[in-house]
């Protein structure tokens, strides 16, 4: 099965998820810097969302581009990853309205887990499907060092949310710096 598909639907849906949260931030109540000011948080919450959707979409393009082949486990799989990224608009827009509270906050971590776990299972599913440890991906990624850490700081991210949190929302931070950093081991291995 080919891959052309795949990548097309995904990059689809992305599009449509990166469309939807901006058409959900609301325009400054007036033309002031005072009103823009009032809104910038939920500013900041779209522009790291976009990071975030877009951070998925760079990795999930470099992945399928290690990638010769798929099959049903791994079209499932891009389904969940989708699934959760998905979620975003929803989860900021909760935290907007309600001054990042404690709930929608986590909520924002459990949908980044989410996407993490999933955006996993993609990858477990893809380098099965193309010849397991000797695979161009499985070889590219080692042991993935940012993955991890990038999920065990989403799952740190969710109970101090309960705790503070302006806490979680830097560990959001955090993450999105980490992976702005470039990542070239797929590349080098192409």
């Amino acid at each position: 099965m080919g891959k052309q598909r795949l990548e097309a639907f995904t990059d689809g849906v992305i599009a449509i998820i990166i469309t939807i949260m901006v058409l959900d931030m609301k325009v400054p109540a007036g033309p002031s810097i005072s009103s823009f000011r009032a809104d910038f948080p939920v500013f900041l919450a779209y522009a790291l969302s976009y990071a975030n959707v877009g951070i998925f979409w760079a990795n999930h393009h470099h992945m399928l581009h290690a990638t010769d082949r798929i099959n049903g486990k791994v079209l499932w799989a891009n389904l969940l990853l989708l699934f959760w990224l998905s979620l975003v608009p929803f989860v900021i827009r909760w935290m907007d309205q309600t001054q990042f509270a404690a709930l929608p906050t986590a909520s924002y971590g459990g949908v980044l887990i989410g996407s993490a776990v999933s955006y996993l299972f993609l990858q477990y599913a893809i380098i099965a499907c193309n010849g397991g440890e000797h695979s161009k991906l499985a070889r590219a990624v080692g042991g993935d060092f940012k993955g991890k850490i990038s999920l065990i700081g989403y799952v740190l991210s969710v109970p101090l949310a309960f705790v503070r949190p302006a806490i979680s929302i830097a560990i959001y931070v955090l993450i999105a710096m980490i992976w702005f950093i470039p990542d070239r081991r797929i590349e080098s291995i192409l």
